[in-house]
């Protein structure tokens, strides 16, 4: 995170971008990404591996994807904006090299380089690998904690500052646990189309207590995991996991959701660096 005098809010809130993909056939879409630093991968001292994580889905059958970043001055965020458009998805975006995790990323150096030699100095804050929670960590979490989720739902952002949007909630199952023996595990919070790729956090600002009921005064803020699908139910009852749509297009009323998401585990992250490194 930065040094920057900005609270863990305000940083959060520059770790984000709105994706918008228009698909091969014309519709578009849009979701969220965040700014993750895998900057431990290098051999090279304090040298930074940043990448834009998001969904498979979000950008599956992509022609265009297009966000926005900020620009800063004397090191400090501003107003001004530049709108960065990719095309060769395949090419430029890499899948988590396993099938069911729903996970891609973005490498955005090259991106940051040739936005420099434009005299363009882009403003984001990456979210690095000491926000991951430990196992030690994980296992002292209780069955219900805070949790805040930041993204873009139904597309909804601040257009004037590029912010996005941050949702509260709880988790619905112990993120210690294996969801159904999947490395996800489920939120209650909103989730509308447009939020696939938040990154979800663990916070307790002022304070949180243990396991074993201990009250700690100081603040807890980790990246549990990235939010893809959630259950929704219809009029025969039926029950079934869907990824998070990421079109704002007519459905029948008959699906219901049910204001719970599905967290990718954030460990799942570590599928990507065997894949960095070749690159």
């Amino acid at each position: 995170m930065s040094d920057l005098n900005l609270s863990i809010t305000e940083q959060l809130a520059y770790s984000t971008v709105r994706i918008i993909c228009t698909k091969k056939d014309g519709r578009p879409s849009s979701g969220t990404g965040y700014f993750y630093d895998f900057g431990y991968l290098s051999d090279v001292e304090n040298a930074n591996m940043p990448v834009i994580v998001t969904n498979k889905h979000v950008i599956r059958n992509g022609a265009k994807v297009e966000f926005v970043v900020n620009l800063q001055e004397n090191g400090k965020p501003t107003n001004k904006l530049f709108h960065v458009t990719l095309t060769n998805i395949e090419q430029q975006w890499f899948m988590h090299p396993k099938e069911e995790i729903d996970l891609c990323i973005f490498p955005i150096a090259p991106l940051v380089m040739r936005m420099q030699e434009q005299n363009k100095k882009p403003f984001f804050i990456s979210i690095g690998n000491d926000f991951i929670p430990s196992q030690d960590e994980i296992d002292e979490l209780t069955a219900m904690e805070d949790i805040v989720m930041v993204g873009y739902p139904n597309g909804i952002w601040d257009s004037v500052n590029n912010q996005p949007v941050f949702r509260k909630g709880i988790t619905a199952t112990h993120p210690a646990k294996d969801y159904n023996g999947k490395p996800e595990f489920m939120i209650d919070a909103a989730c509308f189309p447009g939020s696939s790729g938040s990154p979800v956090f663990l916070m307790n600002l002022g304070g949180y207590q243990t396991r074993k009921g201990h009250i700690l005064g100081q603040s807890r803020v980790k990246l549990l995991g990235t939010l893809y699908a959630g259950p929704q139910y219809n009029a025969k009852g039926e029950i079934k996991v869907e990824t998070i749509p990421t079109e704002n297009i007519p459905v029948s009323l008959t699906a219901i959701p049910n204001n719970l998401g599905n967290v990718i585990k954030a460990r799942a992250l570590k599928g990507f660096e065997s894949i960095l490194k070749q690159k």
